[in-house]
């Protein structure tokens, strides 16, 4: 830790956005501050991610920033020795009713045009992907075979300790109370103050009341989502399996296989449950687990571990919002929609290439489209 208070960048909130943001800040050598109110990194919403990593969205600027933390999950540790659990399994998106095969068939071209490693499987061939899976009014699916999966909390730590090693600095148990901008960002503390030319908030959940203290208002609106996992059991399928049909209280739902036989499933509740009460419900498991036994009938006679509940810090496109804003030197790395884990490494680097002035035509064109001073009139298909 340095002896006086002043860096060249600081991040508020050490989450699934804000380590990664600073391992590849750190890594090039910007003298960097995670500031969080937690006692550890990782102690909001990325403990409670349930672990999937893709690129399978439908915008051009997200399934970018996505290939880019594929690659980081992938390769991370054959650079650093790392078991952070990576493992290619896909990803699928199997339709059940003509409307979905004919949004999933569109959206593959545009997929595929902005690079996206995406096929239609048939019926057939989908039913050898994922065995046992409910054949009936099954039309095909979608399948990205380079997707994944990592540990959430095995990541993050991994990363945490290489941006220490590249530099980074840390404090916890430190709740920002407010941020003036005089020649630099003046940054508050409930214990300390601390100086910057740049800010960056990544603080997930509280996004909106960070951008408050500029005078900024950030449509940012968490709501609650609740996962599981069960006992593990022998391999018998491998991508997660994404079902967009709607049902009683539920949006979609999708769960994956563990290499060590565990399932891992979650729920989108609709309509939405805005707030952050983290606390588990007695409603979700009968919900979720009626819908994924009619799917997957071998799934019935699993035993399930536990259950949570975290929350989605959630826009009203489904799009994060990321860049540059009027007050300059406040960077927002902001609006995940429950994708934070996933988008942190991309989102990392592409926020370095900002601030160290080597963003690509593509970059700039990405920025633009999550900009905060966009229309948010659009919607992620695959929220």
């Amino acid at each position: 830790m340095k002896m006086n208070n002043n860096y060249d960048v600081i991040i508020i909130g050490a989450g699934s956005v804000g380590v990664p943001v600073a391992l590849f800040l750190a890594e090039n050598d910007f003298d960097v501050l995670v500031i969080e109110k937690k006692a550890s990194p990782g102690q909001g919403q990325n403990k409670k991610a349930i672990g999937g990593i893709r690129a399978t969205h439908s915008d051009k600027a997200k399934i970018s920033i996505s290939q880019e933390s594929i690659e980081v999950f992938s390769t991370w540790q054959e650079k650093f020795g790392d078991d952070i659990e990576w493992e290619t399994n896909g990803y699928s998106f199997p339709a059940y009713t003509v409307e979905h095969e004919k949004m999933l068939k569109e959206l593959l071209e545009i997929q595929q045009n902005f690079g996206l490693n995406i096929t239609w499987v048939s019926k057939e061939e989908y039913l050898e992907i994922a065995p046992g899976i409910s054949s009936d009014g099954l039309r095909g699916s979608t399948y990205s075979p380079e997707d994944g999966s990592a540990s959430p909390y095995l990541s993050l730590n991994a990363f945490y300790f290489k941006s220490k090693e590249y530099g980074a600095d840390y404090v916890f148990d430190e709740q920002v109370i407010s941020i003036k901008k005089q020649s630099n960002f003046l940054v508050e503390s409930d214990k300390k103050s601390y100086e910057a030319p740049i800010v960056i908030n990544a603080a997930g959940n509280n996004a909106r009341k960070i951008g408050k203290m500029v005078d900024l208002d950030i449509p940012v609106q968490p709501d609650s989502h609740e996962g599981g996992i069960t006992d593990g059991v022998q391999r018998f399928f491998y991508p997660m399996i994404v079902d967009l049909r709607a049902g009683p209280g539920s949006k979609n739902y999708y769960f994956y296989q563990k290499e060590n036989g565990q399932i891992v499933f979650c729920i989108t509740p609709e309509p939405p449950i805005e707030g952050t009460d983290s606390r588990a419900t007695s409603v979700f498991l009968p919900q979720v687990s009626k819908r994924m036994i009619d799917l997957y009938p071998r799934l019935k006679n699993l035993k399930v571990r536990r259950t949570w509940r975290g929350q989605y810090p959630a826009t009203p496109d489904g799009f994060p919002i990321l860049g540059e804003t009027r007050s300059k030197g406040f960077i927002l790395g902001v609006g995940m929609c429950g994708q934070g884990f996933m988008l942190g490494p991309g989102v990392g680097k592409l926020l370095t290439r900002l601030l160290t002035n080597k963003l690509s035509v593509d970059d700039k064109e990405n920025l633009d489209s999550l900009s905060l001073y966009r229309n948010f009139g659009g919607e992620e298909k695959f929220k």
